[in-house]
């Protein structure tokens, strides 16, 4: 009895350790899709807690063949950027602008580091968070920096479970440009740290 009870009980636990299932129709996908002209680039985004220094989320945006964001676990939203899976298609700048301040806020801030990749680098990893599957929620780090780790020239990037982390170890990368964005919502107005590069 007990063995038929683990069989029964195992698809549950597994359904609890998935994240959410969005799946946007190819209508919205095709409608949607946008290529940018600039060179291929990995986009970490940390979010960050003003008052207690911890952070919140990762994102990653890739511009491939099309640029995308990974939002893992994310709660971002908005039907101009349909999503399936955790993958948000459509980024264009004035959407990467949404994603950015829907993230920076009054009592959190956004770090965004920028690294150029070969072409088929960003293609890989356009492939792997397609492929990657809706992520539970606490687990954007985790699966982001699983990801990056899977890619040429990332080897040995350690995985992480908090988001300060992976951003840490992104920063190690070479040639990676670093820009830090501030947003107080009662003031409306937006405060750029200036651009870094390693």
């Amino acid at each position: 009895m007990k063995k038929h009870l683990i069989v029964l009980a195992a698809p549950l636990m597994l359904a609890a350790c998935a994240g959410e299932s969005i799946w946007a129709p190819d209508e919205a996908i095709n409608a949607y899709s946008y290529v940018h002209d600039g060179p291929p680039t990995l986009t970490l985004m940390t979010v960050i807690n003003n008052h207690s220094g911890s952070s919140g989320h990762t994102g990653l945006m890739i511009n491939a063949s099309e640029r995308v964001i990974w939002d893992p676990a994310g709660t971002f939203e908005l039907p101009q950027a349909p999503e399936r899976n955790d993958v948000h298609y459509g980024i264009t700048p004035e959407l990467f602008a949404v994603y950015v301040d829907y993230h920076a806020r009054d009592a959190w801030h956004t770090v965004i580091q920028q690294i150029e990749v070969t072409p088929e680098v960003a293609e890989l990893a356009l492939r792997e968070v397609e492929a990657y599957g809706a992520v539970p929620k606490s687990y954007c780090s985790n699966s982001t920096s699983e990801i990056l780790g899977r890619l040429p020239g990332f080897e040995g990037f350690p995985r992480h479970l908090f988001p300060k982390q992976t951003m840490k170890s992104f920063a190690k990368l070479p040639n990676v440009t670093t820009e830090t964005v501030y947003e107080f919502d009662d003031e409306d107005s937006k405060v750029l740290v200036q651009l870094t590069t390693n």
